[in-house]
């Protein structure tokens, strides 16, 4: 069957002519693989994979605990689209491991798929009038806030994971906004857009030839080229070089969240890197050196943790620490940028006990816990009263068997179950136990 005239009474491009040289015009887009089915296949796999990327971004952010207390709350003006946060919980141990990394392994593995499906559609971010009613307006705005936003969350993110701040200002409001953005204009392109695509899909290929005199279904969209060039690669080769662009970038970075396959890791900062060996021999983010951790104030004599809550004030140094009763716990360290480690053998007492000290014996509240680090991110963070009561959250003292090192926290530091890493204080100096 013939193809319909181009809406608005453009001419057929025929094979033999020249391609226009303005991308507005019909003829300029010549790839014989764009069509419904290539588009519809590449928007249903962005339609799951995102969805679930959004998902795992907002449980990420809850489990920042953001509406405890201004020191964990990065988006201070969230209003309502915090509506969902709840207090994030210590089990499993392993929960922040899993959906982090589930969240920047996807996303990194989802890069082709949305370059391709943008590149599918491209022609009609060029497509003139602009506007040929207000419908038609209002949805190339939403396209335009698709694309933009979409560009703008995987760009943020990759630089983010890639420890590459360049761009203005903090990296959690710019990604969070951005986020309800994207996926606003999202979830309004898939309603409109899913139930074509499904069909596109669905369609037998026989129908989806890259000629658009053998479309047997109409190109509502108009993605088909009026004059293609002669095809090099068909749709389905086309498709399997996009799956296996993402399968190399997934197997690039999967490998940073299990140590015995870091190495693998090329493409993320802490895959690469040798973390030294012996019982401290596992990733860091943050060395002492970096966090400007002055020696002079961690050594033996210098150090005690002041511990305030509903009876006072108590100061313990390192050795008064070591005589109090100790626990162990195996649990890993797990950071936003997606990696971790694997469970590692932490030792020191419990942060229940340590409530119980100043006054909080049988009802273990919340508590803020303060660095020695003097600038930086996070050398704050508050917890909450089921992170402290849990009797697998300590203050370590020792880790597989041997004290901390300085990068690692010494003379001690928080670990607690579930909790994203930047809460697991390093190099403490005060606790202060009592309702945030």
């Amino acid at each position: 069957m013939g193809r319909a005239p181009f809406p608005g009474g453009a001419p057929a491009y025929r094979r033999d002519m020249p391609a226009p040289a303005l991308p507005t015009s019909p003829g300029f887009w010549r790839s014989p693989l764009r069509g419904p089915r290539f588009t519809a296949v590449l928007g249903l796999v962005l339609l799951v994979g995102i969805t679930a990327l959004f998902v795992t971004g907002l449980v990420s952010y809850a489990a920042y605990n953001p509406d405890l207390s201004p020191v964990n709350d990065q988006t201070p003006d969230k209003g309502v689209l915090g509506f969902y946060l709840f207090a994030w919980p210590t089990n499993p141990h392993w929960l922040y491991r899993l959906t982090q990394g589930v969240h920047v392994t996807l996303g990194v593995t989802l890069i082709p798929v949305l370059l391709a499906k943008l590149w599918s559609v491209v022609p009609k971010l060029f497509a003139l009038p602009p506007a040929r009613s207000l419908a038609h307006a209002l949805e190339r705005i939403s396209l335009l806030l698709l694309v933009g936003g979409g560009l703008f969350e995987f760009v943020t993110g990759v630089l983010n994971i890639q420890l590459d701040y360049v761009f203005p200002g903090s990296f959690y409001p710019l990604h969070f906004y951005g986020a309800w953005v994207f996926f606003a204009a999202f979830v309004a392109h898939a309603v409109l857009k899913t139930p074509a695509a499904v069909r596109n899909v669905r369609r037998p290929r026989d129908e989806q030839t890259n000629d658009p005199d053998d479309l047997v279904s109409p190109d509502p969209d108009d993605l088909i080229s009026p004059s293609p060039d002669a095809p090099t690669v068909s749709r389905r080769g086309a498709l399997w070089f996009v799956g296996g662009g993402s399968l190399l970038l997934f197997a690039t970075t999967v490998g940073q969240g299990f140590d015995s396959l870091r190495r693998t890791a090329l493409l993320a900062p802490h895959g690469g890197a040798d973390p030294g060996t012996g019982p401290n021999g596992f990733q860091i983010n943050k060395t002492a050196a970096y966090a400007r951790i002055d020696p002079a104030r961690t050594s033996e004599d210098a150090w005690r943790l002041v511990v305030t809550g509903r009876t006072g004030t108590v100061r313990l140094s390192r050795a008064e620490l070591g005589q109090l009763p100790l626990h162990s716990s195996a649990l890993p360290i797990a950071c936003v940028e997606g990696w971790s480690t694997s469970d590692q053998w932490w030792r020191g007492v419990r942060l229940r006990d340590l409530a119980a000290l100043v006054g909080h014996e049988d009802d273990p509240p919340d508590v803020f816990v303060e660095s020695l680090q003097l600038h930086g991110a996070f050398r704050h963070a508050a917890l909450r009263a089921n992170q402290v009561a849990d009797p697998r959250s300590l203050l370590a003292l020792y880790v597989n068997g041997e004290a901390l090192s300085p990068d690692h926290g010494y003379p001690a530091r928080v670990i607690v179950p579930a909790a994203p890493g930047v809460l697991n204080t390093k190099w403490v100096a005060r606790m202060t136990f009592g309702a945030l």
